[in-house]
């Protein structure tokens, strides 16, 4: 029956993929901006019958309704067209450009929670005490520092000043790291390179620390409020009458039963490490999908946007789907 609901709500995304196919075409198209115009831009003369040959190149001089079929028609196939920039199917640029974009969002990921669990399990053990109060003025800090500012400070401190850490790029120049699955620190681990690995890491840290310190924030105060109110219900009262250790309660009666908001926020803060990475790419030189986007923006190359936006509400999409599930392990009684 779960395989069923599962199957299901994959079905269900099938319709707002294609809402969302709709909206980004329709956007980028009535978006001020040719791309013909922006590629002129670049230099040199191009004569009436150049921009007309582009025009047709692109299906740019088609009818709006005409140019949504052919873009649907394409997608349904899998061909999300060819990048009117780089001149390269889009396919292939998101397949190149993904892995470092969720190489980079699973690192901010794993710091956000690695920190966030941790604090807010501390802070709700510890009420209003100064450990609470420290913890959540810190938590207060991490949501309103925006990334980019804190990405540039960690810069000055960590590479200039105490030059630890690299500033830009994967890895270092020079290591020979032969790819599998075009996540470097995988790669590093499968492959049996300690150099390249120790290297992919440092590389990753600063994005990682600049991108999730927002939603480790987020989580703490989450995880903080369904910690209090989860350890005052009768249950906990009745496992700490029994006299079971007060770790054992908090972690296995309290703990569980407070994720299920918290995987909540989780999941949703998936979408924000996809989509809000593309400033962090930016400022740390990261070769990722948001880095292009960014470029694709400007340069009106609609293709390219218009696959990139799919990629990550497909994954948005997916990642909800597996917080559903993960509801129904954390409590029976919720079904799909």
């Amino acid at each position: 029956m779960r395989a069923v609901k599962i199957l299901e709500r994959i079905l269900a995304t099938i319709p707002i993929m294609f809402g969302v196919a709709v909206v980004v075409f329709l956007f980028m198209r009535l978006s001020p901006g040719d791309p013909v115009d922006i590629m002129m831009g670049s230099g040199g003369v191009i004569s009436e019958g150049e921009i007309e040959r582009l025009q047709r190149e692109f299906n740019l001089d088609r009818p709006l309704p005409v140019q949504l079929g052919l873009f649907l028609q394409g997608a349904i196939r899998g061909d999300l067209g060819n990048s009117y920039i780089q001149r390269r199917p889009v396919t292939d640029i998101i397949v190149d450009r993904l892995p470092a974009t969720i190489e980079l969002a699973l690192g901010a990921l794993i710091f956000a929670l690695v920190v966030a669990i941790p604090i807010g399990i501390i802070s709700a053990v510890k009420q209003n005490s100064l450990i609470d109060q420290t913890t959540m003025a810190g938590a207060f800090l991490g949501i309103s520092m925006p990334a980019f500012w804190l990405g540039i400070v960690l810069i000055i401190i960590f590479s200039v000043q105490l030059k630890w850490l690299p500033v830009q790029g994967r890895i270092g120049f020079g290591m020979n790291l032969e790819e599998v699955t075009g996540f470097y620190v995988l790669d590093s681990i499968l492959t049996g390179n300690r150099e390249a690995l120790i290297s992919s890491l440092k590389h990753l840290a600063l994005p990682s620390v600049s991108l999730g310190a927002a939603v480790a924030a987020i989580v703490a105060r989450v995880l903080r409020s369904s910690m209090l109110e989860v350890l005052r219900q009768d249950y906990i009262t009745l496992a700490r009458a029994k006299g079971q250790l007060e770790t054992l309660v908090v972690i296995k009666h309290a703990l569980r039963n407070a994720l299920i908001p918290t995987v909540t926020v989780v999941g949703l803060q998936v979408g924000v490490l996809l989509g809000g990475n593309m400033i962090v790419e930016t400022v740390f030189s990261w070769p990722g999908l948001g880095r292009v986007v960014v470029s694709a923006i400007f340069d009106r190359d609609f293709p390219l946007v218009q696959g990139a936006v799919m990629i990550y509400a497909f994954i948005f999409v997916m990642a909800n789907l597996i917080v559903d599930i993960l509801y129904t392990y954390l409590n029976p009684k919720i079904t799909l």
